[in-house]
């Protein structure tokens, strides 16, 4: 199964730009929209739009709501989401290439 998202879950992800130091992704959805299981490296978010969704990680999941405009750091990590509110989700993720930096910072993750 590829977990690349872009591949996995292209019905969402858009890849908007890419070099050999970045990816920018595009996602949108609308509400109880689902994701597969994807993996994302270390990244940073930029939500256009405020949302919430449920994210399942390892056997559990929890809610976030995130509103337009944040920016946040997440570290690398696998997951899937689903839309459980009643707005349409848009943001932008910039994956940054050279692995995972350990987790540092704090989690966040709409997808």
């Amino acid at each position: 199964m590829d977990l690349d998202p872009a591949v996995s879950n292209a019905q969402f992800y858009k890849v908007v730009f890419e070099n050999d130091q970045v990816r920018v992704l595009e996602y949108t959805d609308q509400p109880g929209d689902r994701t597969t299981p994807h993996a994302h490296p270390d990244s940073v978010m930029y939500t256009l739009s405020s949302f919430r969704r449920r994210l399942h990680q390892n056997g559990q999941h929890r809610d976030v709501e995130i509103a337009a405009g944040t920016t946040g750091w997440l570290p690398a990590q696998e997951h899937a989401g689903e839309n459980i509110g009643d707005s349409p989700t848009h943001v932008l993720f910039v994956e940054l290439k050279g692995g995972p930096s350990g987790g540092a910072g704090a989690a966040l993750g709409p997808a």
